[in-house]
C-alpha cells in the first residue's frame, strides 16, 4: 500500500507518518521507485503501537525509539527484559546518593522476601528505590507498612499480563505484546486505581466511615506472607 492508504488505514496523517519515518520509530517501506515506497501490515501494526505509546503511555519519541530498537533486535535472549527497561524512566549512569543507596538495600530485602529473580542491573530496582525514598522524604509512612501488599498485587498483575502474552504466536508478537501490556496496562491500572479510590473513599472518609473501618481487611486479616516463607509456587523452579 502507498503512504496515503497507510494513513487512511491507521488514521495517522501523512505528515506524521513521514515524521515517524525520519525519527526511526517506523521502518522504511520498500522502494518501488526513487520517490515512492510500499508499506504492509507490519507498518500498520507498528503505527498503532507507536500511537499507543505516544497517546496512552505519554512516552517521548526518544524512549519509543529505544524500546522499538529492542523490539526489532533479533537476539531473543534477554530481549523481553531489555525491551521494557527504557519504560522504567531511570537514568542508569546517575550515581546513587547515600539515601538512595539505603532505599535500594530495602528494595533488595523486599526482592529476597518474595523470592523474585531480578537482574541486579534491572532499572525497576532503582526506580522502586526512588519511589520509596520519595515517600520517606514526604513523611508518608503507609507505603513502608503496606509494601508487601503492593508487592503481592504487583505479582498477581504480572502473572495476568504474562499469561495473556504467552498465547502469542511468535517471539515478535510476545515482545510487542509485552510493550503494549506495560504501556497501556500502566494506564489501565492507574484508571482502575482511581475508580477504586472513589468507590472505597466513603468507607474511610464518608458517612459510613465507621462501618467501613469495621470491614477494613487490613484490621482483620493477616498480611500476605512473602514468597520466601510460603515456598515456591507449584510448577515454578
Amino acid at each position: 500500500m502507498r503512504v496515503a492508504e497507510l494513513s487512511r488505514r491507521t488514521g495517522v496523517p501523512v505528515p506524521t507518518i513521514k515524521f515517524y519515518l525520519r525519527e526511526g520509530v517506523l521502518p522504511p517501506g520498500e522502494l518501488t521507485s526513487p520517490n515512492q515506497a510500499s508499506y504492509d501490515e507490519g507498518h500498520v501494526r507498528r503505527l498503532r503501537l507507536v500511537r499507543a505509546m505516544l497517546e496512552v503511555g505519554r512516552l517521548p519519541i526518544a524512549t519509543i525509539r529505544e524500546v522499538l530498537r529492542e523490539v526489532d533486535d533479533k537476539d531473543l535472549h534477554g530481549r523481553l527484559g531489555r525491551t521494557l527497561y527504557p519504560l522504567a524512566g531511570v537514568k542508569e549512569n546517575e550515581p546513587a546518593s547515600p539515601a538512595l543507596a539505603a532505599a535500594m538495600t530495602d528494595v533488595d530485602a523486599l526482592i529476597a522476601r518474595w523470592g523474585w529473580r531480578i537482574d541486579p542491573v534491572s532499572p525497576g530496582r532503582r526506580r522502586l528505590a526512588e519511589v520509596m525514598l520519595t515517600f520517606r522524604e514526604l513523611d508518608v509512612a503507609y507505603l513502608m507498612t503496606e509494601i508487601d501488599r503492593y508487592a503481592q498485587a504487583a505479582e498477581m498483575i504480572a502473572e495476568s499480563d504474562l499469561r495473556g502474552i504467552a498465547t502469542e504466536r511468535t517471539a515478535d508478537d510476545v515482545v510487542t505484546g509485552a510493550v503494549i501490556g506495560t504501556v497501556v496496562g500502566d494506564a489501565l491500572q492507574a484508571a482502575l486505581r482511581r475508580l477504586a479510590h472513589e468507590h472505597t473513599s466513603p468507607r474511610f472518609f464518608g458517612e459510613d466511615a465507621d462501618a467501613g473501618a469495621a470491614r477494613n481487611p487490613a484490621d482483620g486479616e493477616s498480611r500476605p506472607e512473602p514468597r520466601s516463607k510460603r515456598g515456591p509456587r507449584p510448577g515454578r523452579p
